[in-house]
């Protein structure tokens, strides 16, 4: 049962008040406005600091500035040293895999046989995911094979080496892509 409360003061309301409750002040035009404003300045000095941050992290930004050691008057002469000569090698126990990357049928095999004629060991034959490969490369992922490389490259008439870590999961040590300039 609901029970009764005595009557008091508050409850008569007087007829000229228009305001029954509790009410919030109207809101300030444009304030919405203000929280968009503040949002993008936020975003801005967040996207800025990132921008900074990987900046320094990359190296592109120094605060050493620039490193001159030069006195007024004594000026040094840079020596040139002198640039090591590779020379090429045959190394039958490096691995040499063989891509086709060519329309050619049975061109992969016929680099092979060239390649086994020349003393290296063959690993694998197949071919590559693109059959419109304009040149022959010779990639080394170990610069420690680079020498090797220009022994491969040096069998195969109009082959370019590159140093790729690209092949470093096949196993092998050495992986010729031949290409359309290919003549053997």
């Amino acid at each position: 049962m609901a029970e009764k409360f005595p009557r008091d003061r508050f409850d008569e309301i007087p007829d000229d008040l228009t305001r029954v409750g509790a009410h919030r002040a109207p809101r300030p035009r444009g304030r919405g406005w203000m929280a968009v404003g503040w949002a993008a300045l936020a975003t801005i000095v967040l996207v800025g600091a990132g921008i900074f941050g990987l900046s320094l992290v990359n190296g592109n930004i120094s605060f050493h500035g620039p490193s001159s050691s030069q006195s007024g008057t004594a000026s040094t002469t840079p020596t040139a040293s002198p640039t090591p000569t590779i020379v090429p090698t045959v190394n039958p126990a490096l691995s040499v895999n063989v891509l086709n990357g060519t329309t050619t049928e049975g061109l992969a095999q016929k680099v092979s046989d060239t390649l086994t004629a020349a003393g290296w060991k063959i690993g694998a034959l197949a071919n590559a995911d693109r059959t419109d490969l304009a040149s022959t490369i010779v990639y080394y992922g170990d610069p420690a094979n680079q020498a090797a490389a220009l022994g491969v490259a040096q069998s195969l008439p109009g082959a370019t080496i590159q140093q790729s870590t690209a092949f470093s999961d096949t196993g092998a040590d050495i992986t010729v892509v031949i290409g359309a300039n290919y003549k053997g």
